[in-house]
């Protein structure tokens, strides 16, 4: 009697560990699958930014990441599909960038120096980290998708730079504010061209440039100068 108590008990425990097994094995399928994705978007982001989205090939991205086309295709169907899931998550961490500085702030509080330095050098900082971001958003043949997240990436930017822009012109209408964050982003967006065409100091030395470039714009408009 005893005997036959302990064996449906010793088979329970084995069932447990087997369904535990079980459910285990396709997490640990799915955290292998995240990390290939991850080195094969880590590879395609060099290669971005290396030769740009149009000379850019999957044997290349497979071959940056050590893999095998074949691997390369159990994850991707093709090019564009790496770039469109690389642009979303840049666009994804570039947003929570916006978040985090493009926040409202009170003029008398704070220098609009200092606000155009903290700005410039999160954003500078972020592209320099990802330098696959500008190559896939400023390339000419870009996947339409990415565009349009571009786009609205932009459209978003340029409304968080009129709510900072607001409290230093409080008596200018409303287009006239649009217009005056579309400049200051299209300023950003040219001296960001250069910034990433340099290293080391002269690097610097054009984010110094860019700065300056947009307190001269704006010293006048907001009757700080």
């Amino acid at each position: 009697m005893p005997e036959k108590t302990e064996k449906p008990a010793a088979e329970a425990a084995t069932q447990a560990a087997t369904t535990t097994t079980a459910e285990e094995r396709p997490r640990r399928r799915q955290a292998r699958g995240e990390r290939r994705i991850v080195q094969l978007l880590e590879a395609a982001a060099r290669v971005f930014a290396t030769t740009g989205y149009t000379a850019a090939s999957t044997n290349a991205i497979a071959r940056e990441a050590g893999v095998s086309p074949g691997t390369l295709y159990q994850f991707f169907p093709n090019k564009e599909a790496i770039a469109i899931e690389l642009g979303s998550r840049l666009m994804h961490e570039m947003r929570q960038s916006y978040d985090e500085v493009l926040t409202p702030i009170t003029p008398d509080t704070t220098p609009l120096e200092e606000v155009i330095a903290g700005t410039v050098d999160r954003f500078i900082e972020f592209n320099c980290r990802h330098p696959a971001f500008f190559a896939l958003m400023h390339g000419p043949d870009i996947p339409g998708r990415i565009a349009e997240e571009h786009d609205a990436l932009h459209t978003t930017l340029v409304a968080r730079v009129e709510t900072i822009l607001a409290p230093f012109t409080p008596d200018a209408p409303p287009a006239a504010v649009t217009r005056t964050a579309q400049m200051c982003v299209g300023i950003y967006k040219a001296g960001l061209e250069l910034i990433l065409a340099h290293e080391g100091d002269e690097r610097e030395a054009y984010v110094q440039e860019l700065k300056g470039a947009l307190v001269r714009y704006l010293e006048p408009l907001m009757g700080t100068s």
